[in-house]
């Protein structure tokens, strides 16, 4: 298991919540009733994956894995690759037995890389580079594949080092963009994406280790909401935050939609969270929404994140109103209460 995981870039736990749900788990067995992976197999939890990346439900990816016939995976494979002799994985068909086809990718959908995690063995820079070239070529498959979060990886560090030196170096480009084609969205989308691909994984991961779901109510208790500016077109920022702090097991949620001062107290009186937050990646965001909060909730911890250029002379001054000029100092100070 712990190879096939590597090869999908998916955790261990993954692999055993498919097989529990969805009965795509390996098919063979071998001496002392192991269970062991064959090729078909993990053919079979390639195109799962990739289904799944490309917003396919986890049941119906697994429905079309499940039903699928060796000669429509073989098909659908665009690339085949060798295998170096592994005794975890039992291959099967006409290859010889290190050499096998491999469902690499779909047409429309992603590399099944093991992804890209900010390491010492993975440059910043250079990624940062590949990132920014990608989403001016348009090559959505290619964003996805660069920003994709590795599995046990930190979205608080992905977010610093890599998407935000990416955004910031696509803004400063000039580029001659065809009929409807916006770098920055395709980049804002590729984020969003990878973000969402994380919190699905780690769900998983949590429920594996027989933990309750993510929507079970239990987990609802202490909760942090996440507020982007009034105006704001795609908050991105906040939901890395909040999947900053999923990753440190605090229930988040990002507040969407047009929640002005009234609906936001009202939504704060009825989740009552742990603390509230809000982050923005405008020039001068409105802060009157701090203010309202803070009024209605007086003792409810807020936060509020300050970009370079923001005014924090703008927001209110109160006993708990915190500010805080960089992601990782934001997330440090929200933690110490939503964690206390």
């Amino acid at each position: 298991m712990a190879s096939v995981a590597r090869r999908l870039g998916v955790a261990a736990a993954t692999l055993r919540t498919w097989d529990r749900r969805y009965g795509l788990g390996p098919s063979s067995h071998v001496a002392g009733a192991h269970r062991r992976y064959t090729g078909e197999d993990v053919d079979r939890l390639l195109l799962m994956r990739e289904l799944t990346l490309d917003g396919v439900a986890p049941a119906e990816a697994a429905r079309t894995a499940l039903a699928a016939g060796q000669d429509e995976l073989r098909r659908r494979a665009l690339a085949a690759e060798d295998l170096h002799d592994d005794p975890e994985v039992v291959t099967s068909g006409q290859a010889p037995a290190a050499v096998r086809p491999v469902l690499r990718a779909i047409a429309g959908g992603r590399d099944t890389g093991a992804g890209r995690d900010v390491s010492p063995a993975v440059d910043p820079h250079a990624l940062v580079t590949e990132i920014v070239d990608a989403a001016i070529a348009y090559d959505e498959s290619r964003c996805d594949e660069l920003l994709r979060i590795a599995p046990g990886g930190d979205p608080a560090a992905w977010w610093a080092d890599v998407v935000e030196p990416a955004r910031q170096r696509l803004l400063a480009r000039v580029v001659l963009a065809g009929p409807g084609e916006a770098p920055e969205v395709l980049l804002n989308n590729a984020t969003l994406h990878a973000l969402r691909v994380f919190q699905a994984e780690h769900g998983d991961e949590v429920t594996e280790r027989s933990g309750p779901p993510v929507s079970h109510p239990s987990r609802l208790g202490r909760i942090v909401l996440v507020f982007s500016a009034i105006g704001e077109p795609v908050p991105v920022v906040a939901h890395a935050l909040a999947a900053a702090l999923v990753a440190h097991g605090v229930t988040a949620r990002v507040v969407t939609g047009p929640a002005g001062a009234h609906r936001s107290i009202e939504l704060v009186t009825m989740v009552q969270p742990v603390a509230v937050v809000t982050v923005s990646g405008l020039t001068q965001p409105p802060w009157h929404l701090v203010e309202a909060i803070h009024e209605a909730h007086p003792s409810l911890p807020i936060f509020v994140g300050l970009g370079r250029e923001q005014d924090e002379t703008a927001v209110p001054l109160a006993h708990q109103v915190h500010r805080a000029r960089s992601f990782p100092g934001l997330l440090h100070e929200v933690l110490a209460v939503a964690e206390g």
